[in-house]
């Protein structure tokens, strides 16, 4: 057995093993070198599916129920607001960023205040409290899903300052990433990503 067979069944070994405590869907990507990429967030349609996340659903279904409920009473898609709170916190509800950000939607202090969120790491409230903002930037951006994702991530100032998505990579990389988890959530698979206009 060749050196590259053997590395190959190595990294299928591993992604197998950790099957049992997978937190995420895993995708392959064989390079024209035969070199194996696995990872959770595919950028190209050149990859391909190898281990599917429990319940196929990628996301915690404890806080559905509360999702439903600020979805429906702000008119924001479910699947948005679950794939927002898979790429902000992964549904950790405990989660923190080191700027600060807190809970589910990783509400950042000035934006639980403005929503009257007392307590971000209460489910309830951030979840209430997310998808008003996000019901507020979707307005605010005429729907454009793009921007109001950019302004979430990165603020409104710096969505205005640049005239659209700032040509930040963590901000550029989030919006890519949510609409990512929203196009998976929605059921239309990878090959319906949508196009970026940067």
């Amino acid at each position: 057995m060749n050196p590259f067979s053997l590395s190959a069944l190595a990294a299928v070994f591993l992604v197998l093993c950790w099957a049992g405590s997978a937190v995420a869907d895993v995708y392959v990507y064989r390079d024209k070198n035969g070199v194996l990429t696995f990872t959770n967030v595919p950028n190209h349609n050149g990859y391909r599916r190898v281990l599917q996340e429990r319940g196929g659903g990628g996301f915690n279904a404890a806080y559905d129920d509360l999702i439903l409920v600020a979805a429906g009473r702000y008119n924001v898609d479910a699947h948005l607001v679950r794939a927002v709170i898979k790429a902000e916190s992964d549904f950790n509800s405990n989660a923190r960023s080191h700027k600060g950000a807190m809970g589910l939607m990783q509400l950042m202090p000035e934006t639980a205040r403005l929503h009257n969120v007392s307590n971000a790491y209460d489910p309830s409230e951030n979840v209430e409290g997310g998808v008003r903002h996000l019901r507020m930037l979707l307005d605010r951006y005429q729907g454009d899903l793009e921007l109001s994702l950019a302004a979430y991530n990165a603020g409104t100032g710096a969505v205005e300052r640049f005239g659209g998505i700032p040509p930040f990579p963590e901000t550029r990389e989030y919006v890519r990433r949510v609409l990512r988890w929203y196009v998976s959530y929605r059921g239309d698979g990878l090959h319906a990503t949508p196009q970026l206009r940067y």
